[in-house]
């Protein structure tokens, strides 16, 4: 396995701080944080250069808050000083990491979000029967479980630059025995390199033909049913054994029963968004909030949930809402079918 050198300089020079720096502002050109950055531009990247480079930079507390959806999470905030040297290692290391990930590896990749992975996941199984078998699994506490020797032993297969290594591990770094804080850009990369072998022994070992990973959220689609329940058996001690992890869901069933993946109600032959959005998105449309509907309606982008959410928006806005339809999806609501009628949610 070919390893990479003489990437801290690259990582941290002057230049790729700096694009770093414009990686880090999109999108929040309007937050405090980013504006008080930029107030003093040069001075901010100079510090951060000299504290890298001497080996005095530490990154800022963290700013916690929580989440409920889809299950409690404490997000840990960085700093934006502290984003953009993330940014300066990501644009370092990415693609180093991402030759090595298997096609079915979805997550924050690039060109590798929820949409590809839910047409993975279709087309596998359209690959097979109806009565056929889907294994569908899913790590324990994922993020507050991995071992940061481990995800360092997995780092240090790729980069062997120490200097580089050590700064990448300050963003995993918490205050509990095991995990990586979640909410970091790195903790994102951190996650596809730690449980990269799994993909492998799976493809490579096992020899399973259509496989597909979300995160800590994966699939074996296509099997008999003695099949999955040995390779559940395999999947399970390989995890204990080398990357101290241990399953929580594990769901055997049919084909044609369809799978709840990546936020998607997924059949051979029709996608759905779960319900829970469509009742997000209901909430949305009464309440007027355009700038949820428009991402709900992102989410439900070339899914066969979206003539339904498409008349729904109109209905409301034929009864005086305060709310448009987007214009990438005005071409796609003129050439809805007219059996594209509201119906209950949970019709």
């Amino acid at each position: 396995m070919k390893r990479y050198g003489n990437l801290f300089e690259k990582a941290f020079s002057e230049e790729n701080m700096y694009q770093a720096y414009l990686d880090a502002r999109r999108g929040k050109r309007g937050k405090r944080a980013c504006f008080e950055f930029e107030k003093h531009l040069g001075d901010n990247l100079a510090s951060l250069h000299n504290a890298i480079h001497t080996g005095t930079y530490a990154p800022s507390p963290y700013f916690q808050f929580v989440v409920y959806e889809p299950k409690r999470r404490i997000i840990h905030a960085p700093t934006f000083r502290d984003v953009v040297v993330q940014h300066a290692i990501y644009r370092t290391i990415y693609h180093i990491f991402d030759r090595s990930f298997i096609s079915s590896s979805f997550a924050c990749r690039i060109g590798y979000g929820t949409h590809k992975a839910a047409r993975c996941a279709r087309a596998a199984m359209q690959n097979h029967s109806g009565d056929d078998y889907v294994l569908k699994l899913d790590v324990r506490k994922f993020f507050y479980s991995m071992q940061r020797s481990i995800l360092r032993r997995l780092i240090e297969r790729k980069i062997k630059d120490r200097r580089l290594v050590d700064v990448m591990m300050l963003f995993a770094d918490m205050e509990t025995l095991l995990g990586i804080p979640i909410g970091n850009l790195l903790s994102q990369i951190f996650a596809l390199i730690y449980l990269n072998p799994l993909d492998h022994f799976i493809k490579r070992l096992l020899k399973v033909r259509d496989y597909v990973r979300y995160v800590d959220d994966f699939m074996l689609i296509g099997l008999p049913r003695e099949k999955c329940l040995a390779l559940r058996d395999a999947i399970v001690e390989f995890l204990r054994r080398l990357l101290g992890l241990e399953l929580s869901r594990v769901t055997l069933q049919k084909v044609r029963k369809g799978v709840n993946f990546c936020g998607y109600r997924t059949w051979r032959t029709v996608t759905f968004i779960r319900k829970h959005s469509l009742y997000k998105f209901r909430r949305s449309v009464k309440a007027a909030a355009q700038e949820s509907v428009n991402s709900l309606l992102g989410h439900a982008k070339n899914t066969n949930s979206m003539a339904y959410m498409l008349a729904m928006l109109k209905e409301a806005i034929h009864n005086g809402g305060n709310l448009q339809i987007p214009e990438n999806y005005r071409a796609v609501h003129n050439v809805l079918p007219r059996r594209a009628r509201l119906q209950p949610v949970g019709a």
